[in-house]
């Protein structure tokens, strides 16, 4: 890995940070440190830990404009829409400090004549989480609040593209209850990454990312007999009934697939339409579509940013082009579009598709949105099960028995009714299939940065 790396916005192509990279000596250095730390910080009462925490989100507070700026111009997120990722991460943050007492209590069991038995919950130690650009705080968090609330350490590897925001993690949760060193980023690149997780003290690996990230991470962890968490992205889908409020579920539909630009494992990358709303639901998503204007991220009227790369642009042009020799047909957008120095990927709507099209099986970081029309809420079911993903999927319904078969039946970590793309931190945030394992979120989402202990007491 080079001495520095620089991040260019992927609006302007200009340099909007350079960054030390971590030798494996500095980094063995910053795990020491973070050792050190969590024997002091696991003592702390869990009381004050919460309290602690707390205290600390106060930095994402006072400093929500400058972080929002940094992930504009480390991402490219038009900055109308960055501040809200700072109330996400608030959100999510605050319900987690919420539970952290009934959570890591010792769970008591029923009495048992001479006996005392418990189960309690410890800190596994240094938790290494590896995290993703398409959501710098939300991402990041869900794992890093759960683990220093638990009593461990952190040792952060945001990605490549938005180191900043991991800087803002350090400064934020660097020192508390008097205890330095309790988080560390380290700037490494995937050949160091696995060798940090073969031979330093971690105990625990939370990694977001690609399929074939998360096939590495496994090798990586598979020698040291860890279970990593592994959230890996999805192809998810929405179905519209026929007694759906077809407007609202147009709007909703359209803004899960184009919000980020399409760059969400959560967003919608297929829609199935019963036929007999099919053409109206087609008709609103050509009216919400239009209302996207491409642009300068730090410029306020912009609501679609450019893609984090050019070959995000190709992937997303090659399985729209394909879908069009098949037989599909682009009702808006499709189409690369560069914009000063950054690739945009136009608003896009296509309807004709067929299910074996790439479009409809391969993940695409874009704002593409393929609708196809079904006959019946049992072939909607089919076709969303059709995927090698199970992250979220949606229904649109007015019918609640009609939502709860689909939920029933639908393969996929999340199912939401009436909406779409969105985390509720009281529930777990989860994956089946390629999507991945593991929980984030929740007061699951703090079993697995902790390990169950027996006590089993015999008395006199």
């Amino acid at each position: 890995m080079a001495a520095t790396i620089k991040v260019k916005s992927p609006y302007s192509q200009e340099v909007v940070g350079e960054y030390a990279a971590d030798s494996f000596e500095a980094v063995q250095q910053k795990v020491s440190r973070l050792h050190a730390a969590q024997k002091k910080w696991r003592d702390i009462p869990l009381a004050k830990r919460v309290d602690s925490v707390q205290t600390a989100l106060n930095y994402f507070t006072q400093n929500k404009q400058t972080i929002a700026a940094d992930i504009s111009k480390q991402m490219g997120r038009p900055i109308s829409q960055s501040p809200g990722e700072v109330g996400g991460l608030l959100e999510r943050a605050q319900y987690l400090c919420g539970i952290a007492a009934d959570t890591l209590s010792p769970m008591k069991l029923p009495d048992k004549p001479g006996f005392e038995r418990a189960i309690v919950r410890e800190p596994l130690g240094l938790i290494f989480v590896i995290s993703a650009w398409n959501y710098p705080l939300l991402v990041a968090v869900n794992s890093i609040v759960p683990a220093l609330l638990a009593g461990n350490t952190v040792l952060l590897k945001h990605a490549s593209q938005t180191p900043a925001i991991g800087r803002h993690f350090e400064q934020a949760f660097q020192s508390m209850a008097g205890i330095e060193d309790l988080i560390h980023q380290v700037i490494v690149d995937h050949a160091t990454t696995g060798k940090i997780i073969e031979e330093l003290d971690v105990q625990h690996v939370v990694f977001t990312g690609s399929v074939s990230g998360g096939q590495q991470i496994l090798k990586h962890t598979a020698k040291r007999f860890m279970q990593p968490q592994l959230e890996l992205g999805g192809k998810d889908a929405a179905y519209v009934a026929e007694d759906a409020d077809i407007p609202a579920a147009a709007a909703t539909v359209v803004d899960g697939a184009m919000f980020n630009s399409g760059q969400s494992c959560c967003g919608i990358e297929r829609s199935y339409v019963h036929k007999s709303v099919y053409d109206s639901f087609i008709q609103q998503c050509v009216k919400a579509i239009s209302e996207y204007k491409m642009g300068d991220p730090l410029d306020g009227a912009t609501n679609l940013g450019p893609l984090v790369t050019e070959k995000a642009t190709r992937v997303a042009d090659s399985q729209v082009q394909a879908a069009v020799r098949q037989g599909a047909k682009v009702l808006a957008g499709g189409k690369i579009k560069q914009i000063a120095s950054g690739f945009f990927f136009e608003p896009t709507l296509i309807v004709d598709v067929k299910q074996d099209m790439e479009l409809m099986q391969e993940e695409n970081f874009a704002p593409i949105l393929p609708v196809m029309s079904v006959d019946s809420l049992d072939e909607a079911i089919r076709l969303v099960n059709d995927s090698k993903y199970g992250l979220t999927s949606a229904i649109f319904t007015k019918d609640m028995a009609k939502a709860k078969k689909f939920a029933e039946k639908a393969n996929t970590g999340t199912v939401f009714m009436n909406r779409c793309d969105y985390l509720d931190p009281a529930l777990p945030w989860t994956g089946v299939k390629d999507s991945g394992c593991g929980s984030a979120l929740s007061h699951l989402g703090f079993l697995s940065v902790t390990r169950a202990k027996a006590l089993h007491f015999k008395k006199g």
